[in-house]
C-alpha cells in the first residue's frame, strides 16, 4: 500500500489521522503562516493520543522564507536536540542560499544534530530551480524524502515533473507528494507519477476554524488502498515501530525542563550558525 501522511497543527488531528489509517503525521503550529516548529507540549501530547504513527515534527522558527540567521539556526539546532530522545519522532528540515539553492551545508547540520531520525525536506524544495540537483544534494546529505508537488501550485499540475523525480530518485531518497492531494485525485495522482507516499492536510472548516476530517483522511486511506500500490516493507517512520514498546514510554513524565539546553555544544551550533551566515551572503 502506498503510505498517508496527514498534516496537523493539534492533539485531536493526530488522533484522528491514526484513528482513521494515516501511516504518518506532519506535527505543526501556525498552519496560517505555513507553518512552524510545534511547542513541546503539542508534541508530548500527540504522542500520548497515539501509538503507532510516526510524528515527523516540523522545524522552522519563522514563516516566510528559507534563508536563515545565524540566530535562527541556534533555535533550530535547541528545538531538535529538545525532541530528538522521544519515541517514534522524525523531522521535517528546510535550509536554502540566497541564491535559492539547498543550503548544503546548514543541512548537514541540522542532519547530524537529528541523530538518525528520520529527516523530511519541506516544500522549500519547490523554490528550486533545479529540482534535480537539489534531489541529488538532499539524497547525499542523508535525507529520507522531500515533500513536493513537482513545483509551486498543486501536486495535480505538477505530476509529471513528479514522476520525473521518482524516476530520478530511484532508492537513494523517497519523493512524497503534496499539494492540494484530496480523496478525489489521490488515486489517479499514484498511478500517473509511482509515488510510494503522499502528503495532505485533510482539513474541514469546524466551529470557526479549520480542523482535521475523520472523513476525509478515511477517503484518502480508501482511495489510495484500492489505488493498489506495493511498497509493502516501507519503514514508516524510520523505526520499526511495530518494535517500540510506546505504551512502556511515559512521555508526559519527560522533563522538559530538565533539558539542558544550556549544555548544547555550543561550539557545534556557533559553527553551524556561521554557516548560514555564510548561506545567506
Amino acid at each position: 500500500m502506498t503510505l498517508v501522511e496527514i498534516c496537523v497543527d493539534d492533539v485531536a488531528g493526530a488522533r484522528i489521522a491514526e484513528e482513521c489509517g494515516a501511516d504518518r503525521i506532519e506535527l505543526c503550529a501556525d498552519l496560517l503562516e505555513g507553518g512552524i516548529t510545534p511547542s513541546y507540549g503539542m508534541v508530548a501530547g500527540a504522542l500520548e493520543a497515539t501509538s503507532r504513527v510516526g510524528v515527523q515534527i516540523l522545524i522552522r522558527p519563522r514563516g516566510g522564507d528559507f534563508v536563515y540567521s545565524p540566530d535562527e539556526v541556534r533555535v533550530m539546532l535547541t528545538d531538535i536536540r529538545l525532541f530528538a530522545g522521544l519515541p517514534r519522532v522524525g523531522f521535517v528540515l528546510s535550509g536554502l542560499t540566497a541564491s535559492g539553492s539547498v543550503d548544503a551545508v546548514l543541512l548537514a547540520s541540522l542532519v547530524e544534530a537529528c541523530g538518525g531520525a528520520p529527516v523530511t525536506f519541506s516544500r522549500a524544495f519547490d523554490s528550486l530551480s533545479d529540482q534535480f540537483s537539489g534531489l541529488d544534494t538532499l539524497a547525499s546529505l542523508g535525507v529520507s524524502r522531500v515533500l513536493t508537488g513537482g513545483g509551486p501550485g498543486t501536486a495535480e499540475a505538477g505530476r509529471d515533473q513528479l514522476r520525473a523525480l521518482v524516476a530520478h530518485a530511484g532508492d537513494r531518497i523517497t519523493v512524497l507528494a503534496g499539494g492540494s492531494v484530496r480523496s478525489p485525485n489521490v488515486a489517479a495522482l499514484i498511478a500517473h507519477t509511482g509515488v510510494t507516499e503522499v502528503h495532505l492536510r485533510a482539513m474541514r472548516p469546524v466551529g470557526g476554524r479549520d480542523r482535521t476530517s475523520a472523513d476525509e483522511v478515511r477517503a484518502v486511506r480508501a482511495a489510495v488502498d484500492a489505488a493498489g500500490v506495493d511498497v509493502a516493507g516501507v519503514d514508516v517512520a524510520g523505526v520499526d515501530v511495530a518494535g517500540v514498546d510506546v505504551a512502556g514510554v511515559d512521555v508526559a513524565g519527560v522533563d522538559a525542563a530538565g533539558v539542558d539546553v544550556a549544555a548544547v555544544d555550543a561550539a557545534a551550533v556557533d559553527a553551524a550558525a556561521g554557516v548560514a551566515d555564510g548561506g545567506a551572503a
